[in-house]
């Protein structure tokens, strides 16, 4: 099982977060989050997916981020349709590896689905060809950090076969349910688990003890 903390913002902090190994680390590229990132992202370990989140914003400014930060995933958290997700998808970077040399640079594309007590899923239908992952996050008034957990028993009903991440108020308190959902059928396809909010001593500052605590109970001790 994978871990990916997000939110981050402050260089100190990314860096003390990328000692732990996370396998992606998120960076807000959403103006209205409390967790905004301007960057330049410090550099990490090649093992560690730098990943964007957006939110509706325009294919130009998130092709100018990947490209500005060198990202190697993007997490889509507006109301992106499947049209918008193919045209990502297809699009055609270069990256310089010699003077005259050039060659695709490809990244991941997470597709970000909010979910309270129940989900329709067969949204998901037109979005199978044209992402890698999917994100099930908690429903607020925000889109992401809002703190509380979906009922993970939807869940069950999930008809793919693509890997995602499960998100949506996970702290340390949910170590024991989350040992217990990776019991349970639903987990099947469960590849990463999203922490946010509940590991920050404000926001954009994570706690870098909690996640050290999370991911060694969580993600090192519980099998793929």
């Amino acid at each position: 099982m994978k871990l990916k903390v997000c939110g981050m913002r402050y260089k100190n902090n990314i860096e003390a977060v990328a000692n732990l190994q996370p396998d992606y680390l998120g960076f807000i590229f959403y103006d209205k989050s409390t967790r905004y990132f301007e960057g330049p992202i410090p550099k990490l370990p090649k093992t560690i997916k730098k990943t964007g989140v957006f939110v509706d914003a325009s294919a130009s400014q998130v092709l100018h981020q990947i490209m500005a930060h060198s990202l190697n995933a993007i997490q889509l958290h507006g109301k992106e349709s499947p049209g918008y997700c193919k045209a990502l998808k297809e699009a055609i970077l270069e990256t310089q590896i010699s003077k005259n040399e050039f060659i695709p640079y490809k990244f991941e594309i997470i597709k970000v689905f909010s979910i309270k007590d129940e989900f329709d899923f067969s949204v998901l239908n037109d979005y199978e060809e044209v992402c890698d992952y999917y994100l099930f996050d908690t429903k607020g008034k925000l889109p992401g950090g809002n703190g509380y957990t979906f009922n993970w028993d939807v869940l069950k009903n999930y008809p793919s076969t693509k890997p995602y991440f499960l998100s949506g108020g996970i702290g340390l308190d949910e170590t024991e349910k989350i040992k217990k959902f990776k019991e349970s059928p639903a987990s099947k396809y469960c590849y990463a688990i999203d922490v946010n909010s509940r590991f920050e001593i404000e926001a954009g500052l994570k706690n870098i003890e909690s996640i050290e605590q999370f991911k060694d109970s969580i993600i090192t001790n519980v099998k793929s």
